[in-house]
């Protein structure tokens, strides 16, 4: 029997909504820049604000990302920590975080183990070159990210967060 599938994106826009801003790394920024064939100076004053040291995507009246109106409007140059939901790194290394996570995000398979759900985000992440060893230019959530472990005996994991 396969593992569970621990996350399937909705598409629902849960993850777009609040404040505190999705952090921007240099190359999310030149990605958004080409994306929206802008600048990176033009797409930084336009579209971020500089807060804390880093650079992150503004949100608008409502708290949702400035780029979602009923889906994403740059999906295809989404920032790394888009592409990475919910697969964090408090999510994969902690069973609370991952929990109050799951409590939010639909796409979350309660029926998947914290342990399946931090494997298959370790693979994912590891697979797609977003787990990246911490540095000035590296999200927080992105940082330092558990190697992936052995697959189950069953067979490989499945999962879908495009």
């Amino acid at each position: 029997m396969p593992p569970l599938v621990a996350f399937t994106c909705r598409r629902c826009g849960h993850c777009c909504q609040g404040e505190g801003g999705i952090v921007l790394s240099g190359s999310d920024i030149d990605r958004l820049a080409g994306h929206l064939r802008l600048s990176a100076a033009a797409m930084l004053s336009r579209y971020a604000e500089h807060v804390g040291g880093k650079n992150r995507l503004v949100t608008g009246p409502d708290k949702a990302c400035i780029f979602y109106d009923q889906g994403c409007a740059i999906h295809p140059a989404r920032p790394d920590v888009c592409r990475a939901w919910p697969f964090f790194r408090g999510n994969i290394i902690d069973a609370a975080s991952h929990a109050m996570a799951a409590e939010d995000c639909p796409g979350i398979n309660p029926e998947a183990s914290h342990a399946e759900f931090a494997r298959q985000g370790s693979v994912y992440l590891h697979n797609r070159g977003l787990a990246r060893a911490r540095g000035r230019d590296v999200p927080e959530a992105l940082a330092d990210i558990p190697p992936p472990t052995e697959e189950p005996d069953h067979g490989p994991s499945r999962f879908d967060a495009s």
